[in-house]
């Protein structure tokens, strides 16, 4: 099983989306980083020491798709899901990640996609 403290990184300009997620990870014994911007995450601590990143793919400045990217180069093996509201986007998405998700999204699928990620079980390739 996983570690039930582990460190995971939102990242999600809807700040009501936002709130509500780390009330969900929380509840679940996760210890929650939330972000407004990809860059504010980046700016921060946090960046080092999250086991997973949970990311909106379009957000004002940065988009999740570019800090994926970011965060794959320094860190290759930090799981990373992909969350949007974009209903065309996601089904161009859907193939290429295996932990994406369309809003709305229900929680407890989130939780045990989260569950797989920091496992390494069902990896997307």
């Amino acid at each position: 099983m996983y570690n039930q403290k582990s460190v995971v990184a939102i990242v999600d300009d809807d700040q009501r989306l936002l709130d509500s997620l780390e009330d969900l990870l929380e509840s679940a014994g996760h210890v929650v980083r939330a972000f407004s911007s990809a860059r504010k995450l980046l700016e921060s601590n946090a960046a080092h020491e999250i086991d997973c990143l949970i990311t909106d793919i379009g957000m004002p400045g940065m988009d999740g798709l570019e800090l994926q990217r970011l965060m794959k180069d320094k860190h290759p093996d930090l799981p990373v899901i992909l969350i949007t509201g974009r209903h065309e986007l996601a089904e161009q998405m859907q193939p290429k990640h295996g932990w994406f998700f369309r809003k709305p999204f229900d929680g407890q699928a989130l939780l045990a996609a989260i569950g797989d990620a920091l496992t390494g079980k069902g990896t997307p390739k």
